[in-house]
């Protein structure tokens, strides 16, 4: 490994970024008054160029003009990808990709264990962030992206998009109806989402850890001590890392982490909750292994107020409409009890709009509609469901202060420490 890689990431960060300090403050088209000129295109670097990096080279409005990765078969994949690669940079350490000037946007898209360091350092370095989900793998780590995205004044997208657009799962419309609906009262309050195969969402429940796995040779084009990073050293095993590693809590929770903001932050969303957290959460599973991500039966998420989410991972609640409120109910495919459903609707507003096209966030510096704040939020509700299945036992949470309530082992878990050297 380089002296780069081996030296601490704020070290690093501070030797390299203060040498051309005066060009990367700011992104490199950005005019005097803090505006990108309209008709340029934003450059972007990836990191972590597997399939879903590689996926998301051709976005409008932008070029890909530096990818990381530390195995260089996804780099040589890369470069396939965006016609050979000419003028393209190549980097194994994204500290080296982050500081250079002519990247405006970082996007990435590596498993979850580095979400919140990158994004984190990718804010101090002066670049807009697109990351994927779920934004980070801990609370405390969402907690310092917030800060660091809002102290450096950078734009935040993270890349789940169902709140804006798309069919939303098994309800066979966008989320847009759904809001308006929860909006409008005709439910009644409060509600009861529950997110089950019957409802039109799957958990995923293959990706689940192995306890029996054996140690292998570490590949010659992987860089395994840079894949680990933060996490906690485990000898190298093919299962560990790329597609399967959703199935260790050192850098993801399995189906629930890998869906779970997918389907999650559209409630958040619709039900108003942007600024909020459940107060309680509770769970029924078999004893999780230390290592390896195990399955769950349910797990059910209360706020203040009396909704809840109810995650059902047996799909034994076969009757359970998606929304249940004290008025009517809403099920799969926007089949509602309420009749006429559609018509008085159309009496009522349509949700506020928001900003959808990052570029147009970028150039505009206007916050986008699945920003820092609101991600962690609904990525929060993940990380106490894992947590409570880690622990199995039920737990109360704090929204304010984001902390368990009398529980100092959950609260451990809330912010667990980082191998050295790596810290954010």
């Amino acid at each position: 490994m380089s002296n780069k890689t081996t030296n601490s990431r704020r070290k690093f960060l501070r030797n390299t970024v203060g040498t051309i300090a005066a060009f990367t403050i700011v992104p490199r088209h950005v005019l005097g008054r803090g505006f990108l000129a309209p008709s340029d295109t934003l450059t972007k670097g990836v990191i972590g160029v597997g399939s879903m990096g590689r996926g998301h080279f051709e976005y409008a409005g932008t070029r890909t003009v530096a990818v990381c990765d530390v195995d260089t078969r996804h780099i040589q994949l890369a470069l396939n990808a965006l016609g050979g690669g000419k003028g393209v940079k190549t980097f194994r350490d994204y500290r080296e990709l982050i500081t250079l000037p002519e990247v405006d946007i970082v996007h990435i898209a590596t498993p979850p264990h580095w979400h919140g360091i990158m994004a984190a350092d990718a804010a101090r370095a002066g670049k807009d962030i697109w990351c994927e989900k779920p934004m980070t793998r801990t609370i405390g780590e969402g907690k310092r992206v917030v800060e660091a995205v809002k102290q450096h004044g950078r734009i935040f997208r993270l890349n789940t998009w169902f709140r804006f657009e798309d069919n939303f799962y098994g309800m066979n419309t966008t989320v847009k109806p759904i809001k308006k609906l929860v909006d409008s009262g005709l439910l009644g309050w409060p509600l009861k989402v529950t997110v089950s195969r019957h409802t039109g969402f799957d958990w995923k429940f293959y990706w689940v850890g192995k306890t029996d796995l054996p140690a292998e040779p570490v590949p010659q084009e992987l860089d395994y001590e840079m894949w680990l990073g933060p996490a906690p050293y485990k000898p190298y095993s093919s299962h560990r890392v790329h597609t399967t590693f959703r199935g260790y809590w050192d850098y993801d929770g399995g189906g629930l982490g890998d869906m779970g903001q997918h389907y999650i932050d559209p409630i958040q969303y619709f039900l108003g909750k942007d600024d909020d957290s459940p107060v309680l959460v509770e769970v029924d599973a078999p004893q999780q292994h230390d290592d390896a991500v195990g399955t769950w039966r349910r797990i059910t998420y209360t706020y203040a107020d009396g909704c809840q989410i109810v995650l059902d991972g047996d799909g034994s609640l076969t009757d359970a409409a998606y929304i249940e409120g004290p008025q009517g109910k809403l099920y799969k495919g926007f089949q509602c009890t309420i009749p006429d459903i559609e018509k008085k609707l159309a009496e009522f507003p349509d949700p506020a709009p928001v900003t959808t096209n990052f570029v147009d966030a970028v150039k505009g510096r206007k916050k986008f509609a699945l920003n820092e704040e609101n991600g962690h939020r609904s990525c929060t509700i993940v990380n106490i469901g894992k947590i409570a299945l880690q622990l199995g036992r039920s737990l109360r949470f704090d929204p304010v202060q984001q902390v368990f309530l009398n529980d100092e082992g959950a609260n451990r878990l809330l912010n667990p420490p980082m191998r050295g050297p790596w810290n954010i």
